[in-house]
């Protein structure tokens, strides 16, 4: 990987960072570009940072009043910064940037950009450079094209599966799209199973006889007497063989299909400590297992609930086991997320994650903190605010929590799902406040755009009544 990350940065970089998110959270987005221009030009492989310059850039350039009057030079600019990129292509990054400064959205300076980071051998850049072309055209399959090549290039096989999947959507005729996601498909396969290691898959089983058996077996669906039959003999074996990978696999498959998740949870595990943890495949088939078990159970809860209707003994202590059921499904999310931290702990959208999922199982105070750092990832910034106000105005900290909403609300000009949700948070903080006329103000703002969201109808109407 060519990226950079904030720990990377020496002292006096990283003490500009911190400068450039005091800005940002000031909405002084013209001093936050030149401090995040100033760093990029000595760490230019610092993609974090470039993603917040180009974030402030686009905020500031929706923010500001368009003139008829002014004539573009961008395209003279590019055009003089591509003359340098086969020569010097840190050169005509820095003379791209400053295009993109006014012009963030900027269709040939942003293919300029990736080229010259390509040409750098930073393709991480480039594939931002796309990323960013394709939030205003997200349906353009020609860019959607290069992205898939480049991922490709580096190879992301799972993003390249994922950019061709876009395509196919878009135009379902496009036959490169379809070929190349399959190609995609299988690499990314093989990667995750171990199989590019094996000449063929059976390399991968000791015991050639078993492998032919196991294959004949896997190929039946069984049900009744004969799946259980089935279930019997491979757990007599399994109990022969303890270090037998393939027979705890394939167990645990049979418990799952006969819908006994929690032996096919400790079969999978069985077979994940046998391979010391070393195939995803079967770490997330454990993880997908718990969630589904979880999952199931709350979904039992639930459905007693609503044909339950008596606020007896019994109501009382299924929603009891309804409320611990999704404590449950929240620290499985959260054990799950802390493992993929462990390996990516700079992984900004991770710390968001993690911070969800916290918030989720009412741990406010873990959450705080990573949504706090989830803030530096700009295309999670917005929703970590909201969450975090939210933490704070569970923690009964009001001011806090005001200032996250009133700040991430004006970051947002349109009247979007994601406005709407912080705007309708910050009216509930007004209302504890005492600011009822701020309170109703931020209702009235939902209800002229969205008159179905929530409860925000009935808030408002009701408060024309009682006056």
């Amino acid at each position: 990987m060519a990226v950079k990350t904030e720990k990377e940065l020496s002292e006096a970089q990283r003490a500009l960072w911190l400068k450039a998110l005091a800005a940002m959270e000031l909405r002084n987005f013209g001093y936050a570009i030149s401090l995040l221009q100033g760093i990029l030009k000595s760490e230019p492989q610092f993609l974090t940072g470039r993603q917040l310059l180009r974030r402030a850039e686009v905020t500031k350039q929706k923010a500001s009043k368009k003139s008829f009057f002014n004539i573009s030079t961008s395209t003279i600019a590019v055009m003089k910064a591509q003359r340098e990129v086969k020569k010097a292509p840190q050169r005509a990054i820095e003379m791209i940037e400053k295009v993109l400064e006014e012009e963030p959205y900027n269709r040939q300076a942003n293919l300029a950009l990736k080229e010259a980071a390509v040409t750098a051998g930073w393709p991480e850049i480039g594939v931002f450079a796309l990323q960013t072309l394709l939030e205003e055209h997200p349906r353009d399959v020609k860019l959607l094209h290069e992205l898939g090549q480049l991922y490709h290039a580096t190879g992301q096989s799972e993003q390249e599966v994922e950019t061709y999947n876009k395509i196919t959507e878009i135009d379902p005729l496009d036959a490169s799209a379809l070929r190349l996601g399959k190609d995609a498909s299988a690499r990314a396969s093989m990667s995750s199973g171990g199989w590019n290691q094996a000449e063929s898959y059976r390399e991968l089983i000791k015991d050639k006889e078993a492998a032919i058996s196991l294959e004949q077996k896997g190929r039946m669906q069984l049900t009744g007497e004969a799946l259980d039959q089935q279930i019997a003999e491979l757990t007599a074996q399994q109990q022969a063989q303890p270090k037998n990978v393939d027979l705890a696999r394939r167990l645990g498959a049979l418990h799952e299909q006969n819908g006994d998740l929690e032996s096919a949870i400790r079969c999978y595990q069985t077979a994940v400590d046998l391979t010391g943890a070393s195939d995803p495949g079967l770490i997330r088939k454990v993880s997908d297992l718990k969630m589904r078990g979880a999952e199931r159970e709350i979904a039992a809860h639930e459905e007693f609930l609503a044909s339950h209707k008596t606020k007896d003994a019994v109501h009382a202590k299924k929603t009891e086991e309804l409320i611990s059921a999704k404590k449950k499904r929240a620290g499985i999310l959260i054990e799950e997320t802390k493992k993929r931290l462990e390996r990516n702990p700079t992984d900004l959208q991770l710390r968001f994650e993690l911070g969800e999922h916290l918030l989720n199982a009412q741990r406010f105070r873990e959450a705080v903190p990573e949504l706090q750092r989830a803030r530096q990832n700009p295309n999670a910034r917005l929703k970590a605010m909201n969450l975090l106000g939210l933490c704070y105005r569970e923690l009964g900290m009001l001011d806090l929590a005001m200032k996250q909403f009133e700040d991430a609300a004006k970051e947002i000009l349109t009247m979007d799902a994601t406005k709407k949700e912080i705007v309708y948070n910050l009216g509930i903080v007004y209302q504890k406040m005492g600011e009822k006329e701020k309170y109703l103000n931020c209702m009235k703002q939902i209800y002229e755009t969205d008159y179905g969201f929530k409860d925000v109808a009935e808030r408002v109407e009701s408060s024309y009544q009682q006056g």
